[in-house]
């Protein structure tokens, strides 16, 4: 189904062929002036120097050329070349008809489908999630949706830090306080306990304990750098116990991840990729791209153009150990072989940004991806406090993520008892739903790239831009249906009709805006876009019902259309949320 700009774009370009001009100069766009006008056109303003004629001269013709149109109710051209726009209400109305009439609501899947990969994750095993990991994972997760909702095929991967020196700092503490596990003696040669010898818990305390260990015993650390080459070259025992902390690891994460609605195709990590960086750094190495420098294996990927220094890209220390940039590098090894992928899209932190070119520039330049295949950095900025600085607990330290989503559902909870009575276990169950809607819409309404602030007063709403009140409008319309439903009221089969007043019109454009938001926002990969879409749409039913009568008007037929309005703006907003990761209750 066309979006409606482009229907009147069309209607433009036949107008302004038969004033003899160039149809590249028709283009239409919303009005920046609504006081003035629904749409505009400023191809004359253009046109004027081809043609060496006055803008307004060009546009009057284009105006005539446009009269007895059936899709535009007014048509106007003013100085000094503008051309205003007013769409009939007749045709809106059709528009939306054959919108509803589309189980897609008229966006169409892509022609040309992708396989897009998205790496939103980023969580290390044996700790739990932070506030940090919040913005990956959420605006990840929108992101796959939106693309998916497109129609391409789209793998989601976690993509864990299971490698590196953390694993030997946690193999060298288990060690000292279980020296008996069967683990640790090299001689034994049967098949490990089938059990983890530690809880999450454990897990969890283990890690830091450890951590802090190695900063102040520097034999501590000498040995749990010991214990994470032996991992890392294949010690039995080692990599048993690394499978004991990859499986409670991922156990606690899925309960984790699935609290904030989001899920992943693949859980695969780091340790995933190693077995591929053996092989390609010698290939690197063969074909003349790896060289030695001050003991490290490097690749130059400094180009003419750069105005900032691009330091090479580091593939093995002087002790020959691996480093991120190695793992990411073998992982998109990996990606390109088992699942082909058009896009590598990395969901991450924007300071992150030079590590990721260094990282595409080095796959390009070794030939590791396919020429075709894009290779994206979508940078997030930080979640700041009210004092503008990264988000932090009363003591100053991170967040852990479980306590901030609990102090979300406990102010919704509190706010929800406050305005109407309900069961405690209805109170909470809906406290949940609207609390996530309070977390994502807060994020997700956020240019990616931005830093914001997180207010979690704000944030729980019912007021403003906020994921409450967007689900508040949602409810609202539920309620207005429910009671239509129970009064015997029955639309099935009625369409929607002229509209009679401003704000009826204003939120039926606002409705046929939908498939052009959707397009645009997984070409920029833009959640931040459908928020923008859904507060307006939201603002606009919230003046019409206000100002119109629905359930009161006595004709059937108007009151049918408008119930229909009703079910069309329901529908736009449940699509809308469900790509932004959430979903409505029944009332709050």
């Amino acid at each position: 189904m066309k979006k409606i700009l482009e229907l009147i774009t069309e209607e433009m370009e036949k107008a302004f062929e038969k004033a003899g001009y160039d149809r590249k100069y028709a283009r239409v766009t919303l009005s920046n002036r609504p006081d003035l006008c629904e749409y505009q056109c400023n191809g004359a303003m253009a046109a004027a120097k081809e043609y060496h004629k006055a803008p307004i001269m060009i546009a009057n013709e284009v105006t005539e050329a446009l009269e007895g149109t059936k899709l535009l109710q007014e048509v106007q051209a003013v100085n000094p070349g503008f051309i205003n726009l007013k769409i009939r209400g007749g045709f809106l109305c059709d528009y939306l008809n054959e919108m509803m009439a589309d189980e897609r609501l008229g966006y169409e899947e892509t022609r040309n489908p992708k396989t897009v990969m998205i790496d939103y994750g980023g969580p290390n095993v044996a700790k739990p999630l932070h506030v940090g990991h919040l913005r990956s994972a959420i605006i990840g997760e929108s992101v796959k949706r939106i693309v998916r909702y497109a129609g391409h095929r789209v793998i989601g991967d976690v993509h864990l830090g299971d490698w590196g020196l953390q694993m030997g700092l946690i193999i060298v503490e288990l060690r000292e306080r279980k020296p008996e596990l069967v683990y640790f003696d090299e001689t034994y040669a049967g098949n490990y306990p089938e059990e983890a010898p530690f809880t999450i818990a454990e897990l969890e305390e283990i890690y830091p304990t450890a951590s802090a260990k190695s900063k102040e015993d520097m034999i501590y650390k000498e040995a749990a750098m010991q214990a994470t080459f032996e991992l890392q070259h294949g010690r039995r025992g080692y990599q048993a116990l690394l499978k004991h902390i990859l499986h409670v690891s991922v156990t606690d994460l899925k309960q984790n991840y699935a609290n904030l609605n989001v899920d992943f195709d693949l859980w695969k990590g780091e340790s995933d990729a190693q077995p591929y960086i053996p092989q390609m750094v010698q290939e690197m190495k063969d074909r003349g791209y790896a060289h030695m420098s001050d003991g490290a294996l490097v690749v130059d990927i400094k180009e003419e153009n750069d105005t900032k220094e691009v330091p090479p890209c580091m593939l093995l220390k002087s002790d020959g150990a691996s480093l991120y940039t190695t793992t990411d590098l073998a992982t998109i090894v990996e990606r390109m072989k088992l699942y082909h992928p058009d896009e590598i899209v990395y969901v991450v932190d924007k300071r992150q940004e030079m590590h990721f070119v260094q990282v595409f520039r080095c796959a390009r330049k070794c030939g590791l991806v396919e020429e075709g295949t894009a290779l994206k950095f979508l940078g997030f900025g930080t979640m700041n406090g009210r004092d503008g600085k990264p988000f932090k607990t009363r003591e100053g330290g991170v967040m852990r993520l479980q306590y901030l989503l609990s102090d979300i559902n406990e102010e919704m909870l509190r706010k929800i008892q406050e305005s109407r009575p309900m069961s405690e276990d209805e109170a909470q169950k809906i406290a949940k739903i609207v609390g996530l809607s309070a977390v994502k819409y807060g994020d997700l309404s956020n240019q990616a790239s931005k830093d914001y602030i997180f207010d979690v007063e704000r944030f729980t709403s019912s007021e403003g831009n906020t994921g409450p009140y967007i689900l508040y409008t949602i409810v609202r319309i539920k309620s207005i249906l429910k009671k239509y439903a129970e009064q015997g009221g029955s639309a099935r089969g009625a369409r929607i009709m002229v509209c009679e007043n401003e704000s009826e019109k204003t939120l039926l454009r606002e409705l046929a805006r939908y498939n052009s938001v959707m397009e645009n926002a997984c070409e920029e990969l833009a959640p931040h876009k459908i928020c923008a879409y859904i507060y307006d749409l939201a603002n606009a039913f919230n003046k019409f019902y206000h100002e119109t009568s629905i359930l009161g008007t006595e004709e059937k037929e108007k009151q049918d259309s408008r119930i229909q309005v009703l079910m069309l703006t329901r529908r736009v907003l449940e699509a809308c949320i469900d790509l932004l990761g959430f979903e409505a209750p029944e009332r709050m």
